[in-house]
C-alpha cells in the first residue's frame, strides 16, 4: 500500500531489529539475565533493552505456567504494547488473522455489522453506518458513542480490539450500549450480523431531464478500489443529460483510498490543481497531490453535503473542492480523521498500519482532529431521522435553485 518512504523504513527497521534481538536473546540467554547491557541504536538515539530482557528472563524462571509459553503471542504482545504507547488509535499492529480481515474490509465484502468506528476525545464512536447494512437498519447513526460491546466496556479498547469484538459470523448477534445526543440515558441496540457488501455510488436526477435546469444528486458511500470505475460509469451517463448542477453527498462516507479521492477530484478540478497536501512534520518536505483528471465537471455548479460521519478521503475531496472552486459545504462539521496511514507487510502475514503524516487542504488547513466546518450549518434532529426528513438535502436543492 503506497511506496515505503525513508521515515517508514526506519521505523520498520527498528521493529525488525527488536524482533531479531528477541530471538537472539531467547536462544543465547545466560543464567542471571539476558544481554543485560544490550542497547539498540535507532535514529532517535540509543535504546536500552536490558529491562525488557530482564523481565523476560524472570518470567522464564519463575512463572508457574512457563511450560505453556506461546512465544509468538508474547512477541505480538510486545509489539502491540510498543505501538499502543504512541497513543495514536490509527497506528496499530495486526497479526496475520487481523491483517486478512483488513484486506477483506477494503475489498468491499465481509461479515459483520457494517459500520466504521473511530476514537474521538478518547471515546469510541460510530463514524458512519454503511448503507443498507445491519448497523444502519438497527438505527445506529454517525456520532453515536459506544460504551459497551456486549459486557465489555470500551474505555480501554483500541479500535482494532473493538472491531474484533463487534465483528462476527452472519446470523449471530452483538449488543452495543449506545449514548446519543438527545438521549437521557444509554440504550442497548441489538444487531444481527450479516454479509456486508458495501456500495460505491448512486446517482439520480432530482428533477426530470426535460426540466430546464435539472439537478443531479450523487452519493459516494466509500472510496473503495471499485469506486473509481463506478464513478466514471455514472459520470458518463450524467454528462449525457442536460444537468449542469450536482449535489455531491459525502455524508457518512468514512473514506478509503487516497488515490480514488484524488481521481474523483480530477473530474471537478483543473489539471494540476492541488487536491491535498501531505505533511510529514517539522523539517520535512510536504508532498502535494495534484488533480490529473479530465475536469469534466469543472463548470458545473456543485454543492457538497457532509456530516460528522464524513471522514478521511471524503474530507480531502470536500476540502479540495472548497479551496479550489469555492463550492459551498452544507451540513455539519466532519469527523476530522486527517492522518495518513501506510500499511507495511511484515513476516508471517502480520502487518503494521502506521501514521506517517497528516493531510492538509490545498490552503494548508489541518483536517486531523478539527474536521471541515460547513459553510451553511444544517443539523439533523432525532425527529428528522424518525420521520424521514432531510433538511440538509433540502437546503442544498434550495441553494442550487437560487442560482437559476
Amino acid at each position: 500500500m503506497r511506496f515505503l518512504n525513508i521515515k517508514t523504513f526506519k521505523f520498520i527497521f527498528l521493529i525488525g531489529t527488536i524482533l531479531f534481538s528477541f530471538f537472539l536473546g531467547f536462544y543465547c540467554g545466560e543464567e542471571g539475565g539476558i544481554y543485560k547491557g544490550m542497547e539498540l541504536v535507532s535514529p532517535a538515539g540509543k535504546i536500552d533493552l536490558s529491562l525488557f530482557w530482564e523481565s523476560y528472563n524472570v518470567l522464564e524462571k519463575k512463572y508457574v505456567g512457563r511450560e505453556e509459553f506461546d512465544h509468538e503471542k508474547m512477541i505480538y504482545g510486545a509489539i502491540s504494547g510498543m505501538v499502543e504507547s504512541l497513543d495514536d488509535p490509527y497506528t496499530i499492529f495486526m497479526p496475520p488473522e487481523e491483517t486478512n480481515q483488513f484486506f477483506e474490509d477494503v475489498s468491499g465484502v465481509f461479515e459483520g455489522v457494517g459500520m466504521e468506528i473511530g476514537i474521538r476525545n478518547d471515546q469510541l464512536q460510530v463514524i458512519a453506518p454503511l448503507e443498507g447494512t445491519p448497523a444502519q437498519k438497527a438505527g445506529l447513526r454517525a456520532g453515536d458513542k459506544i460504551f459497551k460491546v456486549g459486557d465489555e466496556h470500551t474505555r480501554d479498547l483500541t479500535i482494532d480490539e473493538a472491531v474484533h469484538l463487534i465483528r462476527g459470523p452472519k446470523g449471530t448477534e452483538v449488543v452495543l450500549t449506545i449514548a446519543r445526543n438527545g438521549w437521557e440515558k444509554t440504550q442497548e441496540i441489538k444487531i444481527i450480523r450479516g454479509i456486508i457488501e458495501m456500495p460505491s455510488i448512486k446517482w439520480e436526477l432530482l428533477e426530470d431531464d426535460t426540466e430546464a435546469d435539472p439537478i443531479v444528486y450523487m452519493r459516494l458511500y466509500q472510496f473503495l478500489g471499485t469506486t473509481g470505475s463506478a464513478f466514471q460509469t455514472a459520470s458518463v451517463k450524467i454528462l449525457n443529460t442536460s444537468a449542469k448542477k450536482i449535489i455531491l453527498d459525502l455524508r457518512n462516507n468514512p473514506g478509503g483510498y487516497l488515490e480514488v479521492s484524488q481521481y474523483i477530484a480530477g473530474w471537478f478540478l483543473e489539471k494540476d490543481q492541488i487536491v491535498t497536501i501531505e505533511d510529514f512534520g517539522p523539517d520535512q518536505e510536504k508532498l502535494e497531490y495534484l488533480a490529473k483528471g479530465n475536469g469534466a465537471f469543472k463548470d458545473f455548479e456543485i454543492v457538497v453535503l457532509m456530516n460528522q460521519g464524513s471522514a478521511s478521503a471524503s474530507e480531502i475531496l470536500a476540502g479540495a473542492l472548497r479551496d479550489n472552486c469555492g463550492i459551498k459545504i452544507i451540513g455539519e462539521t466532519s469527523f476530522g480523521k486527517g492522518s495518513v496511514q501506510e500499511l507495511e507487510r511484515l513476516r508471517n502475514g502480520s502487518s503494521l498500519k502506521i501514521t506517517v503524516a497528516k493531510w492538509l487542504t490545498p490552503n494548508g488547513n489541518l483536517i486531523a482532529g478539527k474536521g471541515i466546518e460547513p459553510d451553511i450549518e444544517v443539523k439533523m434532529t432525532n425527529e428528522d431521522y424518525e420521520e424521514g426528513n432531510d433538511p440538509q438535502l433540502d437546503r442544498a436543492v434550495e441553494l442550487l435553485k437560487e442560482t437559476r
